[in-house]
């Protein structure tokens, strides 16, 4: 396993966010994160990082427990994107992606691996045309690319996206499933929330779903995504005689 949820609850007040979530995140793995809005998929996986309190359960990264990672070395094991990201900076789009190194060298300067990183992730998002430009002079799609770019710059052994896909436009999406399936046939433990239940059901191994805080399903995408489920948890079905993922009704 790379990361373990044993029974994690997290409140917001009053509010459960997460109620007893056991689950993992395996190396190798290109696991969906999938659910209605608020059902608790960005918290998951803040969870795994710490940047929750947990009110009941204990994360476990690489079979350590959360509480005895260090800063620093939790960040050079996971890499997140986290949701609607944004960088308007005037800083140039390659220095931004380098700061994906600083848990590699939080008091060095870049070397060269560093730079060779900071190229073929570039690269690998088709982003190396506009290296140099400033990320206040880009899109938000472009923006997006590079902000994954950077996440992948870190070369750490989970990479966390949320709601990566959001600004891209329809090639960029299907690029971007391939990236991450890529990335988790280096060995990498690949997390991904989704709303989009057609490309998070073709492209990723594994599925959560999650409703209301709790575990509604998970498994590949045929298990995960089933009638019951799709009906319960998103109140949708499949058109007609599609036994797919391409379209759905509203019940």
């Amino acid at each position: 396993m790379s990361v373990a949820f044993d029974e994690v609850s997290v409140w917001f007040g009053r509010r459960a966010a997460l109620t007893g979530v056991s689950a993992e995140l395996k190396a190798g793995t290109l696991t969906g994160i999938v659910g209605p809005n608020g059902a608790g998929k960005t918290t998951l996986l803040r969870a795994a990082l710490g940047l929750v309190p947990l009110a009941g359960g204990r994360v476990r990264v690489q079979g350590k427990p959360l509480a005895e990672w260090s800063r620093q070395g939790l960040a050079r094991t996971i890499a997140y994107l986290p949701q609607g990201g944004e960088a308007r900076w005037p800083i140039a789009v390659e220095d931004l992606v380098l700061l994906g190194r600083l848990p590699h060298r939080p008091w060095g300067a870049p070397e060269r691996k560093d730079f060779l990183a900071v190229a073929e992730a570039l690269a690998r998002c088709d982003a190396e045309g506009f290296a140099r430009r400033r990320m206040d002079e880009l899109s938000a799609g472009e923006r997006a690319r590079v902000l994954f770019a950077r996440a992948l710059a870190t070369g750490a052994a989970v990479l966390m996206a949320d709601e990566p896909a959001a600004y891209l436009d329809p090639s960029h999406q299907l690029r971007l499933m391939e990236l991450l399936s890529e990335e988790a046939g280096r060995g990498t433990a690949v997390a991904v929330t989704l709303h989009d239940l057609p490309l998070a059901a073709r492209h990723c191994d594994r599925l959560l779903v999650l409703q209301a805080g709790r575990l509604a399903a998970e498994g590949p995408p045929e298990d995960a995504l089933s009638d019951a489920t799709l009906a319960g948890v998103f109140q949708i079905a499949r058109t007609g005689d599609d036994t797919g993922f391409g379209a759905f009704r509203r019940l």
